[in-house]
């Protein structure tokens, strides 16, 4: 898809009306809060209350035809290991990836995209979402047993805004199949010298064809590569009733990544996503009591998407030599991550183990003696 003409990049700060420092979003709130004199100040967001948060036609993005007004420029840092694109302002040129804990120092380069439509604040705070992931590291079998402490006296936990894609589709799908109706016949038989009468389930097949249509709302597709999708899949539900309009004010504080996973890119999973649903749709359709697809054939009409953010906070441990990461959920709390394991443990176990399989032979055998 190729970009529209270079605009200036885009750069949102929010001073401090008392001392001049940055303000930043407090999670669960509608206000932003200075951490350097205590000032307050309420999301200016009266104009956005009630607003209906706008789809963009699919089609118009391919062609690259999109209104000059949805796309922004904004500063990011790649990570050279991971891929992560994350959006930083003018002054920072040295860090550390918040994804996978690698060390970067680079300029910032600029990242063309579509602007977010809509985001989900963060409802957790920092201090909420590490208890979150204390709790859930407290839980795992096996964890050596400095990897609480640690990740409790460990860095900070950075809040980000992940992206993420939207769909709507209009689907209508034609097939033809099967159904299958179980019926029993009785069969004798001899076993042993000894006849037996036994039930056998049958299956009458009958050709059937038809239709279902379905209508997909906020078919929602992970639009980052920095994370193993299966946390972040494992980070669902989302309430996207909860969806804000977006305001980069939800944003102060607060660290967003750009999308890697392109449009286009993102809907060929929404498809993989609808087509599971409509095969489900026509075996209810087929009904019976058995189900085979011979053909299906969907046309999708009025595809609509928007782009979106969603709240992560996000732990990146180094330990022992290894970097570990653990995603939380920034509305529910839901935590998931990766684990180290503890040999020691593992191996007492086994022996444990073995120790109760021979204690409880032991007691078989002396009581088969009695």
């Amino acid at each position: 898809m190729s970009s529209p003409s270079p605009t200036a990049p885009t750069e949102h700060r929010f001073p401090c009306d008392n001392c001049g420092a940055d303000f930043r979003f407090d999670p669960g709130t509608d206000r932003l809060i200075c951490d350097h004199c205590g000032n307050q100040a309420t999301l200016e967001n009266a104009a956005y209350k009630g607003t209906a948060i706008q789809e963009l036609d699919y089609r118009r993005a391919l062609a690259a035809d999109l209104p000059e007004d949805e796309i922004e420029e904004t500063r990011v840092l790649q990570c050279t290991n991971c891929g992560a694109q994350v959006e930083f302002d003018e002054k920072t040129h040295a860090t550390e990836c918040p994804f996978c804990a690698t060390p970067v120092v680079t300029g910032t380069g600029q990242h063309r995209h579509i602007k977010p439509k809509a985001v989900l604040p963060f409802i957790l705070d920092e201090d909420q979402a590490r208890d979150a992931m204390t709790q859930w590291l407290g839980s795992l079998w096996f964890a050596p047993n400095g990897l609480q402490d640690f990740a409790r006296k460990g860095r900070r936990m950075q809040g980000i805004y992940v992206p993420y894609w939207t769909f709507d589709a209009d689907t209508k799908t034609s097939y033809s199949g099967q159904r299958g109706t179980v019926y029993y016949e009785t069969r004798t038989r001899t076993v042993n010298g000894e006849r037996r009468t036994e039930r056998v389930a049958k299956i009458r097949w009958r050709n059937v064809s038809g239709r279902v249509a379905r209508f997909f709302d906020d078919v929602i597709v992970l639009a980052s590569r920095s994370l193993p999708k299966r946390y972040t899949d494992a980070l669902q539900p989302w309430d996207l009733s909860q969806l804000e309009p977006y305001q980069p004010e939800y944003l102060a504080g607060f660290r967003a990544e750009g999308y890697t996973v392109e449009l286009d890119e993102g809907f060929a999973e929404a498809q993989q996503i609808m087509n599971r649903i409509i095969e489900r749709d026509v075996r209810f359709d087929i009904g019976g009591d058995r189900q085979r697809i011979h053909d299906m054939n969907t046309s999708i009409r009025d595809v609509t998407f928007k782009h979106i953010l969603l709240p992560v906070w996000l732990a990146a441990y180094k330990y022992q030599g290894k970097t570990y990461r653990f995603v939380v959920n920034g509305c529910t709390g839901r935590v998931r991550g990766e684990r180290p394991w503890s040999a020691w443990k593992i191996a007492v176990a086994v022996v444990l183990g073995v120790i109760a399989a021979g204690a409880i032979g032991y007691v078989i055998a002396i009581s088969g003696e009695l």
